[in-house]
């Protein structure tokens, strides 16, 4: 019987719907680091870089065709990997993040 997250990780790509929303936020994401850091020269917004390329792999793993499980899947393990990464170093050295 396999386990949920194996079920949840690795099923068929949502499509565009999703993918769009996920696109649009990396959008988001990126207009405010644009709007922070370029004009005021500061290096304290470039974690917002790291929900860019989290928003970003996701989409892109949501707009691959169904029949690409596997990749589909290895995406989003490397989105919730970076983004629990992000969440760690947040969580032990806010410093380093926030600035």
């Amino acid at each position: 019987m396999p386990s949920t997250i194996t079920d949840v990780v690795f099923s068929e790509p949502s499509g565009r719907p999703n993918a769009l929303i996920q696109f649009s936020g990396a959008v988001v994401f990126l207009l405010t680091y644009l709007y922070f850091s370029l004009p005021r020269n500061s290096t304290s917004s470039s974690w917002i870089l790291v929900l860019v390329a989290g928003f970003t792999l996701s989409g892109v793993a949501e707009s691959l065709p169904k029949h690409r499980r596997k990749t589909a899947g290895v995406l989003r393990l490397t989105t919730m990997l970076l983004l629990a990464g992000f969440l760690g170093a947040t969580l032990i050295t806010p410093e380093s993040v926030i600035g």
